[in-house]
């Protein structure tokens, strides 16, 4: 439970961050698009972020293929 809540909070906090970095990068007449682009380019660092915070802490040393039993 506490891992996952921490988890989620750090996704949560590199969103904020991502966004407020592009909201600042970005030239002044914003339009609708840009928004859209800036929360697309969050979502997709703050997921990256979570996918390598699991795949570093994971305890087995092959992720992304499970042994069959034969």
């Amino acid at each position: 439970m506490k891992r996952g809540f921490m988890l989620g909070a750090a996704a949560m906090c590199v969103f904020v961050l991502v966004a407020v970095i592009m909201l600042k990068v970005m030239p002044a007449p914003l339009k609708e698009s840009d928004y859209i682009v800036i929360g697309s380019v969050a979502t997709l660092v703050a997921l990256g972020v979570v996918f390598a915070v699991l795949v570093s802490t994971t305890k087995s040393s092959d992720v992304f293929f499970k042994k069959r039993k034969k």
